[in-house]
């Protein structure tokens, strides 16, 4: 049975930002997904909405929103700086875990983060920071090992997805992956580049996050 879903324009507060989102909460959801994405992408990623159309179908909601205003997405569509700003990003990621703490349609549920490419090392220094409300992370061909020192801090059990094609990628989640104390696994997706376009690939990847989200955010304690 496809659940009832609501789904709500806001805005999220973070310094002197104020960032847009898209807030979809299925009927009994089981937990909130919120993405963290990177290299000049947005909200409106083809491929993390139909990553995030995947977890709705799993019952769980979904918070896709910008890391950057406006603006600032069109400096960096020219200078690409932002975008490798990883503090920047960890932060406003931070203040969206912080923020999905008090709306009443978001308060009471678990938190996962979906991260792709430099959003993934976002995703994990925010789940190093709130370790009581983020249950679970997900990297979807990311950067782990933009996260830094933060990785021995992680505590919530940890997937990164990578493409068997994408060999230079591979080897830098390994070598993340050897500083995570959390519980960890690398899930790589054969025949697949960076992006996940090849036929069927990017359905592997919502199929392997919508399991790590539904095994771990449903188990959370509160």
């Amino acid at each position: 049975m496809i659940p009832e879903l609501r789904s709500n324009e806001v805005t999220i507060p973070s310094g002197n930002a104020l960032l847009q989102g898209q807030l979809t909460i299925p009927a009994d959801a089981l937990g909130i997904v919120a993405f963290a994405h990177g290299s000049g992408s947005s909200r409106f990623s083809r491929r993390n909405q139909r990553v995030a159309h995947h977890l709705n179908q799993a019952r769980l909601a979904t918070l896709l929103f910008d890391l950057l205003t406006e603006d600032e997405n069109a400096l960096d569509l020219v200078t690409s700086e932002l975008r490798f700003d990883i503090p920047l990003l960890a932060r406003r990621l931070t203040d969206a875990v912080d923020w999905l703490g008090t709306e009443s349609a978001s308060r009471a549920l678990t938190i996962g983060l979906f991260g792709s490419s430099t959003g993934a090392a976002a995703a994990l220094i925010a789940a190093a920071e709130r370790p009581q409300r983020v249950g679970a992370v997900v990297s979807r061909g990311g950067r782990p090992d933009l996260a830094g020192k933060a990785l021995a801090s992680v505590r919530a059990p940890t997937l990164l997805v990578v493409g068997g094609w994408d060999t230079q990628v591979v080897a830098l989640n390994q070598r993340a992956a050897q500083q995570l104390a959390c519980e960890h696994r690398i899930a790589i997706v054969p025949e697949a580049t960076h992006l996940f376009e090849e036929p069927g690939k990017l359905d592997e990847v919502c199929h392997l996050a919508s399991a790590w989200f539904v095994r771990f955010l449903g188990a959370f304690p509160t």
